[in-house]
């Protein structure tokens, strides 16, 4: 097992169960809503961006009872945040997670009389959730009805198609944590990765559509190495993951990746066969069945069992 003294880094990919997705970042004249896509081997692939699954770990952390600052407004007529006061990592737990960056002069004054920073950086490093799935350019229309007869407002003067690009797929999406920024506030990380664990409401831009991202299956590593050390996107479209071939006893000479430093856990290790499964105890790995008691073990070794 890893040294709980050594400053060590979480590396973790969580892959989600593949569902019909409509996460989408724009609107254009024609009604049409379309998907983020990234280009990969030639073929287009559905992205959600990481501001999108920050704001839902925002929101989660909120039901988990967590200290917040800033609070999504959903009565204005544009996407809008209040804060409570002015950011303060020591007293909110969104503020320690994700950073914050105050701009306005007046304000940066402020917060010096206050003794506290006007920006901090984030935590959390998250990428863009990447569809295992490529897009095959799947789309679904709907009609908006006319407000007619007394109706006392309307919107427009006809009914309206709606078109909107769809794409059935599981994401994958890596993160990282290092040790040093986390154990000053260890009960907000754990909560952090609890939230990870039943994570939901992801969407993008004017997205209403429901997809969890709760993990099906997360590779993850600890370790006092700067670097993940494995390919961050590895889960394959039938949910295997090759790289673990890759992980090995530590006393074995030559090897290449150590079992011990590895958590494997969900729908990969419960879909494993005997002889691998074998195979990945004897080097040491560590294997969860279901992907919440891998969080709450990993949380553990990682803050050094704070609760």
């Amino acid at each position: 097992m890893t040294n709980s003294k050594t400053k060590l880094n979480l590396f973790c990919t969580v892959l989600t169960y593949p569902a019909p997705s409509g996460n989408y970042r724009g609107e254009s004249e024609e009604n049409r809503t379309i998907l983020q896509k990234i280009v990969k081997q030639g073929q287009k692939y559905a992205v959600i961006s990481p501001e999108s699954m920050r704001n839902a770990l925002r929101e989660t952390l909120i039901l988990l009872d967590q200290p917040h600052n800033r609070t999504r407004l959903h009565d204005e007529d544009q996407l809008a945040v209040e804060f409570k006061e002015y950011p303060n990592a020591d007293k909110y737990a969104d503020d320690f997670l994700f950073g914050y960056m105050v701009a306005q002069n007046k304000d940066v004054k402020e917060m010096k009389k206050l003794s506290l920073p006007a920006k901090r950086d984030s935590i959390l490093r998250c990428n863009m959730a990447v569809a295992l799935s490529p897009y095959k350019y799947d789309a679904v229309f709907h009609q908006s009805p006319l407000n007619a007869g007394d109706s006392p407002w309307k919107n427009a003067s006809t009914s309206a198609l709606l078109h909107r690009e769809v794409t059935h797929t599981a994401f994958q999406y890596p993160f990282a944590l290092s040790q040093r920024d986390c154990l000053e506030k260890p009960e907000w990380v754990r909560a952090l990765l609890q939230a990870i664990a039943q994570l939901n409401g992801v969407a993008g831009g004017h997205a209403r559509a429901y997809y969890e991202f709760a993990p099906r299956s997360v590779v993850a590593r600890l370790t006092p190495k700067l670097v993940a050390g494995y390919k961050t996107y590895g889960f394959k479209e039938d949910g295997v993951f090759p790289e673990l071939d890759r992980l090995e006893k530590r006393d074995d000479e030559n090897y290449d990746l150590p079992g011990d430093e590895f958590w494997i856990g969900g729908d990969i290790v419960r879909q494993m066969e005997e002889q691998e499964l074998s195979r990945l105890t004897d080097a040491g790995v560590n294997l969860f069945k279901n992907p919440e008691q891998l969080f709450d073990a990993i949380a553990d070794e990682f803050l050094g069992g704070e609760k």
